[in-house]
């Protein structure tokens, strides 16, 4: 490209009005805010302003007026460094987004943070920053799309039919879970999927060609994709065709290679990694101003003509849900139910009587797998609830959801069975952009071990709100002879250090089954379910959906008043039922409690939790088949903890559960010890 251009407006031969004012003026607010904030990514904002405006204008359907409109295209800024430039386009087109959060950019309180916050500023439709799920989400936001229109259109009625664009970065194609996403979204036919690929060649560190040379079109259209290209990033009319065409192909998904310079045009920083997350400097804003022809001293100018410009997405999208409306009325008067079903899912509820089928498990000794239980339910579930989607990272056998209801998701066929692959990456954040695009409850399982993958995506939902159902199987060192590559002794404490994600680890089958019912019946975020891949005891108390939803409960309650406490969560429930046995056999009374969910369990009143786990008892012992840390909250300072201390072993579950003293002994032991020495 070359090393200068003017950046003057221009007309355009095949638009009817003069774009520049418009996209200069997204240039100034970006250059102003960050200067203002003395903080930020002003280079990006500046280049991609072209095809962002042509987007936003021309191609991208949806009602500033209406973000939420169900039937919108939807827009990720998987770049979230670049959130001025979104910024900017929500302002002059109406949003809810007036001028003066624009002067808060970065600022307390603000509805423009950093990157862009879904929940948080009007039209945002995911959080992105973390480079490369924004990618990921897209890629989820086509699947939903495509789901939806399968179950609900008619050959008379669509009323599902819009398309997701993404605007992705250098940064993004480098990082694993995009290259996850798109070789999916590949192998899926998306064709309602549009990636546009700044291509300015710069990074923080500096030139691309430091780390970055492999040829991104080649690599994409060995996916499956179509890659068309942009050699100019101020080229309207070559920006405004390649647009046309990715909305025009239906087969497969499309990446727009789009040539541009960082920070154009300004006159020093242009083209350097100067311009990536620094302001530009009062010198070079001004000389920016400059040769666009705008008050060099001025800040947050936006000419009435910007307004009137961009404005129109306002008529134009009224005018498009209008008439989205009116079909959606033509649709409900033919197909009734299928509308109500339509509506209740879009609002995020479940159908009446969804769960009449849940089973119910008698009292075994002999056991039931969680995972197995967890297999049951879920398939008393799919029948009732027809959003329901998901599957595995190619373990559906083991992880218990080989589920044979709705069919498989597939190469232009839409399904309710997710085949992911070995992608865990890919799929936490495809499940994002599921949740996200609504009317769908996304599930994704894999081993627990492999949350590892995940976590970048299972923090984002949990920022996000998002309801995704995340299936961990093969939760402890009884996963056995895999050994400690595959034993999750570290998993528990990560997943229980992320705010908003409520971690449920079930001691026995019934518990499994309240489980989902919790799972399902979230709305405001996601939940993790941690399942068994041995046999535990069927506890004589019958679990409910009430036990599990307050985080902890008593299953055990000895005659007398007991002396000490037992907690565990999961398998080793079962454990503690034995040690309970083991000390009243000796005298020792003991009440045991099952704490599935740290998190359920701290909502609770004070008064409920000292109930459960009364001050007045300090002889408490926690059991755990992974890292102790942590659990210092619930035994206090007084108590003990029988947990992993190390990565665990190949063996047989049995020995490894004997080998590291995670037996009823060893807790019966512990609690003789905490009883001599407060004795003492």
């Amino acid at each position: 490209m070359e090393a200068t251009r003017p950046a003057a407006p221009r007309a355009s031969t095949s638009l009817t009005v003069d774009p520049w004012v418009s996209i200069n003026t997204v240039r100034v607010l970006a250059m102003d805010a960050v200067e203002q904030a003395n903080s930020g990514h002003p280079g990006t904002p500046m280049a991609l302003a072209p095809v962002a405006y042509l987007l936003w204008t021309r191609h991208l359907r949806h009602n500033p007026a209406n973000p939420g409109w169900e039937d919108r295209d939807r827009f990720v800024l998987s770049c979230g460094h670049a959130s001025m430039l979104l910024y900017g386009l929500l302002h002059l087109s109406g949003y809810d987004l007036p001028l003066e959060e624009i002067r808060n950019f970065r600022q307390w309180h603000s509805r423009t943070p950093g990157h862009p916050e879904r929940g948080h500023t009007a039209g945002v439709e995911v959080t992105t920053g973390p480079l490369g799920q924004g990618i990921g989400n897209a890629v989820g936001m086509a699947m939903a799309e495509r789901f939806l229109a399968s179950r609900f259109n008619r050959p008379d009625a669509a009323i599902v039919d819009h398309r997701t664009w993404a605007l992705v970065s250098d940064g993004d194609l480098m990082e694993g879970v995009a290259s996850e996403a798109a070789s999916l979204a590949g192998h899926l036919k998306l064709g309602k999927l549009a990636l546009i690929y700044d291509d300015n060649r710069i990074t923080i560190d500096g030139s691309t060609g430091l780390s970055f040379t492999e040829d991104a079109s080649r690599r994409f259209e060995g996916y499956g994709w179509r890659v068309l290209h942009v050699a100019d990033g101020n080229d309207l009319d070559a920006i405004d065709t390649a647009l046309a065409a990715a909305r025009a192909d239906s087969e497969r998904p499309t990446l727009i290679v789009l040539r541009t310079v960082i920070a154009d045009p300004a006159p020093t920083k242009r083209n350097t990694s100067e311009a990536h997350g620094a302001p530009l400097g009062a010198d070079e804003v001004r000389r920016t101003k400059a040769i666009l022809g705008w008050a060099e001293d001025q800040k947050f100018v936006v000419p009435e003509a910007a307004y009137a410009d961009m404005g129109r997405c306002r008529t134009h999208g009224a005018d498009a849900q209008a008439s989205w409306q009116a079909a959606f009325e033509r649709y409900r008067a033919a197909y009734p139910a299928d509308a109500a079903d339509y509506a209740r899912e879009q609002r995020g509820e479940l159908p009446a009587a969804w769960d009449r089928d849940l089973p119910t498990f008698p009292a075994d000794k002999g056991g039931v797998e969680t995972r197995k239980a967890s297999a049951a339910v879920l398939q008393a579930i799919l029948p009732h609830v027809g959003n329901l989607v998901g599957g595995s990272a190619d373990l559906a056998g083991s992880t218990g959801v080989g589920q044979k209801v709705g069919g498989a998701f597939g190469p232009g066929v839409a399904g309710r069975v997710v085949h992911w692959g070995v992608r865990e990456h890919a799929m936490g954040a495809c499940m994002n952009g599921l949740a996200a695009h609504g009317g769908i409850r996304p599930f994704g399982s894999t081993f627990l071990v492999f949350f590892d993958y995940m976590k970048p995506s299972i923090r984002l939902a949990a920022l996000m709100g998002l309801p995704v159902i995340y299936i961990g199987t093969h939760d402890s060192i009884g996963v056995g002879e895999d050994g400690p590559t595959h034993q999750p002794v570290d998993q528990l404490p990560m997943l229980r250090a992320i705010p908003g994600l409520v971690t449920l680890r079930p001691a026995d089958a019934n518990e499994t089954v309240a489980c989902w019912k919790v799972a399902l019946e979230r709305r405001d975020g996601p939940t993790a379910i941690v399942l068994t891949r041995q046999k535990v005891p069927v506890l004589p108390r019958l679990a409910t959906a009430a036990d599990v939803g307050r985080g902890a409960y008593v299953v055990h309650e000895p005659a007398p008043a007991p002396r000490a406490i037992l907690i565990a969560t999961g398998s080793e429930v079962g454990v503690a039922m034995s040690a309970a046995e083991q000390l009243e056999r000796e005298g020792v009374p003991a009440r045991v409690v099952s704490m599935p969910s740290w998190e359920l369990f701290a909502a609770q009143p004070r008064q409920y939790r000292d109930q459960v786990l009364p001050p007045a008892i300090p002889a408490r012992v926690a059991i755990e088949a992974a890292s102790p840390f942590g659990w210092e909250r619930w035994v206090g300072t007084e108590g003990a903890i029988v947990a992993m201390r190390s990565f665990g072993a190949s063996a047989p579950a049995e020995r490894l559960f004997a080998e590291f003293g995670i037996t009823p002994a060893a807790a019966a032991a512990a609690v003789r010890d905490l009883l001599t020495r407060s004795d003492a």
